[in-house]
């Protein structure tokens, strides 16, 4: 049995992998089935409605998410925007090479979403961006880096973010590794899965990082949603 009293330093294998794009094809693809099965975008979604509210019918709803991946999470904010008569206006920034290539192929024709290829911090958004947005992005982070993360989200978002990621528990992490191996995911989900669990955080981490980045936990709210994820999010 493993402690997870401390978030795990172990490496997943995206981020240290060389992969081609027929490698990453697939892996993002079993990423989003990974996404759908565990309802992962409900929180993010949820939290969009609610920083939305007030609102007009028409007006540009812009947003920036932060590690899109296979991009499901933008089409869902934008089916979502675009159902409420809002005009959305989304970009996603991946530091993988391959995933801008693979969300654009897997987006409908005519669905205006602008992937990009780059480093978030590196990151200039052409104009002012209303939200910011991640989901199991800040895992991958060093304490460090998700703190300066949080701090770069605070300059640049007119009028919030929000971060989607995993509650580090025991339970999931077993549940998922065995689960991953049953269904024959790729063999990046199947590794990095546990792994990225074992990078995840729980609230006196969050409230940590949160005081690292300047702000106080009062001004954030920090939210558990089933399937064991930990959100934290902040509305002006």
């Amino acid at each position: 049995m493993r402690d997870f009293t401390s978030r795990s330093v172990e490496t997943e294998l995206m981020d240290t992998e060389a992969a081609d794009l027929d490698e990453i094809r697939p892996c993002l693809r079993d990423l989003a089935v990974v996404n759908t099965l565990t309802a992962a975008r409900r929180p993010t979604l949820a939290w969009i409605k609610k920083a939305t509210r007030g609102f007009a019918p028409g007006e540009r709803v812009s947003l920036l998410d932060v590690g899109f991946g296979h991009g499901d999470m933008l089409r869902k904010i934008h089916d979502w925007c675009t159902a409420q008569g809002f005009r959305p206006d989304l970009t996603g920034v991946d530091l993988n090479p391959w995933s801008a290539s693979v969300a654009q192929a897997a987006t409908p024709r005519g669905i205006g979403l602008t992937y990009v290829t780059g480093d978030v911090f590196a990151f200039q958004p052409a104009r002012p961006v209303d939200f910011i947005v991640s989901s199991q992005f800040t895992h991958h982070l060093t304490d460090g880096e998700a703190a300066a993360f949080i701090a770069w989200m605070e300059q640049r978002a007119v009028r919030g973010w929000f971060i989607n990621d995993l509650h580090r528990h025991a339970l999931p992490f077993y549940a998922f590794r065995a689960a991953a191996k049953l269904a024959g995911f790729h063999r990046f989900v199947q590794h990095d899965g546990p792994i990225s669990i074992a990078r995840g955080f729980r609230r006196d981490d969050w409230n940590g990082l949160v005081r690292a980045a300047g702000l106080e936990p009062s001004a954030v709210e920090l939210r558990w949603w089933m399937p064991f994820r930990l959100c934290v999010g902040r509305i002006r």
